[in-house]
């Protein structure tokens, strides 16, 4: 599994929890085209996260949204056509501005299936503006916690942290930690987590997989070694913009070529596109 990416088995799952299949219908509309191929999007939305799975039948999940800059929409008009202005996931790892900002904006402007969160909220007037548009377009929101599972079809999608008692000094250390599983093969995407969290999901969980989401963008805080010896990524997505914390750090980077992990920065290679068939993982970047 670990040799070339190029012939890596595949990546991604996408909801619905084992609690929410009674949101199947609302969520999975019946008229979708079946695809043969799923793909996983990492957008270019400046100095925040943001990533786009799309599944085999159809199915689209965003997992945060970037700051409030409008590219966010740029990059979805890129991948989406014309006419498509359907989402049926939004999950935000947690309520900091550079991972929610930009989903205001689609939330106006897209009809969303559901939004899953933590039980974390923030008082920014932002993450009101979010909340108001979610109760006014009435929105389920749906709260998710460690040891949720959701389910697509063949491709599971488990929460790993935080559970609903957790506290933190940092809000950072309450992001949403996911993994992303179909056909054997694992993606990790774990918001702005310290290299402390990720050691300590490390020794609760099996965190081996295919594709890491750096987390918080390439601080030095983060990408801890340890972790990476345990996951041991073959590609390694960086989702960063012009910044004033030099993120990506010397730090990380260094860590993350000792892992051996392939590095792609959104910053330097604009949007990167993870497409999976018959076993086969090919990458390109969407200009």
């Amino acid at each position: 599994m670990k040799n070339s990416f190029k012939y890596a088995k595949i990546i991604i799952g996408t909801l619905i929890g084992i609690d929410l299949l009674v949101w199947g219908i609302i969520l999975f509309p019946t008229h979708r085209l079946a695809g043969k191929d799923s793909a996983l999007y990492f957008l270019d939305v400046g100095q925040g996260d943001s990533s786009l799975a799309m599944l085999s039948g159809g199915i689209k999940m965003l997992i945060d949204g970037g700051r409030p800059n409008g590219m966010l929409q740029e990059n979805l008009e890129k991948i989406l056509s014309i006419n498509d202005r359907y989402i049926d996931l939004v999950m935000i790892s947690h309520p900091q501005l550079d991972h929610f900002g930009g989903l205001v904006e689609i939330l106006k402007n897209y009809k969303v299936g559901a939004v899953l969160t933590s039980n974390q909220v923030a008082e920014q007037s932002a993450w009101q503006e979010l909340e108001r548009i979610v109760k006014e377009k009435k929105i389920r929101r749906i709260i998710l916690a460690a040891g949720d599972k959701i389910k697509y079809q063949d491709s599971q999608f488990d929460i790993l942290s935080p559970r609903n008692s957790d506290i933190a000094k940092d809000i950072n250390d309450l992001s949403l930690v996911t993994i992303l599983n179909s056909g054997g093969i694992k993606a990790f995407f774990g918001g702005d987590i310290s290299a402390g969290k990720e050691r300590q999901l490390a020794n609760l969980y099996d965190v081996n997989v295919d594709v890491l989401k750096v987390s918080h963008h390439g601080s030095r805080f983060s990408s801890d070694s340890v972790f990476l010896k345990e996951a041991s990524p073959e590609v390694s997505v960086i989702e960063t913009g012009k910044n004033s914390y030099g993120h990506p750090t010397k730090e990380a980077l260094g860590r993350l070529a000792n892992s051996s992990s392939q590095i792609y920065r959104t910053d330097r290679d604009g949007i990167i596109k993870l497409v999976f068939n018959n076993d086969r993982l090919k990458l390109y970047s969407v200009r």
